[in-house]
């Protein structure tokens, strides 16, 4: 028995907890404190939270925006306040608000395809989209995936260059999150980077968790995401958002986004729960080199 196992069961007899499920909930319990209090995660559980709670962090969002504004429909109002943000934050033109992660990067995927004439993705094969999206790439949005590598780290720029077809498009997971949330070093993200470019292809971030990457790569957010010609963020994975996802990049590609957007079945009505989260989240929570402070107007 490992010596923190060890421990931990020493606990749970202290704490008169006996049973396996008692010792369950008091570790997860455990757990639940440990990541709250952390400075930054790589995921929150802010789904343990008590209604209240989630409530109350709504209510933060009051200092963050004028609740006196219209509210929003169909994407306006706080939503393209939120896009805005992000599409400064990141450096880029624009961005545009999805309500999940995998309806923004099949999207900005099938954009990239129509433009390079090429539909065929780059990716590691324990990417999110290979694992945990049930083959939306090829079932829904006609691309098709291959894998730079088989091996369980990040691929390198070699493989990159050396890879025996072409594809329009390099997708990096920051972190990959399935090998134990892996990320190259600046000068390996900007080699791939470049390798990709070689062969004339676009280069994509899913950066779910780019927020917290900021600090392993010690550049600015809009440094980073400059090596990519579009970058996916997301809301609530560590921001403590209702949900929500963006995709920046080039003006027309998002614009081209939206439309599909729509097509997707993702112009919700309201949004502005999500949109006020997420603004409290990117100003108040985990995101290294986020401006603290923000105007309360677009």
């Amino acid at each position: 028995m490992s010596d923190t196992a060890e421990q931990a069961e020493q606990s749970d007899r202290a704490t008169g907890t006996t049973t396996d499920e008692e010792r369950a909930l008091t570790r997860r319990a455990r757990r639940t404190a440990a990541n709250r209090d952390a400075e930054r995660a790589l995921a929150r559980f802010a789904f343990t939270e008590p209604l209240r709670e989630r409530l109350a962090f709504l209510q933060e969002a009051a200092e963050l925006y004028d609740l006196d504004e219209p509210s929003d429909m169909y994407g306006t109002g706080v939503v393209e306040v939120l896009e805005k943000r992000v599409a400064a934050l990141l450096g880029k033109e624009a961005a545009a608000f999805f309500p999940t992660g995998t309806m923004a990067q099949q999207v900005a995927l099938r954009c990239w395809a129509a433009r390079t004439g090429n539909p065929t993705v780059a990716l590691h094969p324990l990417a999110h989209p290979e694992v945990h999206e049930r083959d939306a790439f090829s079932q829904v949005s006609g691309l098709r995936p291959v894998h730079v590598t088989s091996e369980p780290r990040q691929p390198t720029a070699d493989e990159v260059r050396d890879f025996p077809e072409p594809f329009g498009t390099l997708m990096l997971e920051l972190p990959l999150r399935d090998a134990g949330f892996l990320l190259p070093s600046w000068e390996e993200l900007s080699a791939l980077a470049e390798a990709a470019r070689e062969r004339d292809a676009v280069v994509h971030f899913d950066g779910a968790r780019l927020w917290e990457s900021a600090a392993h790569f010690g550049r600015p957010l809009d440094e980073i995401a400059d090596l990519a010609d579009s970058v996916y963020v997301s809301f609530y994975k560590s921001l403590d958002g209702l949900g929500g996802a963006a995709v920046a990049g080039p003006k027309t590609l998002v614009d081209e986004a939206r439309t599909w957007r729509h097509r997707y079945g993702g112009m919700v009505f309201q949004q502005f729960p999500t949109a006020l989260t997420a603004l409290a989240g990117l100003d108040r929570r985990s995101c290294p080199g986020c401006p603290r402070t923000w105007p309360t107007r677009a």
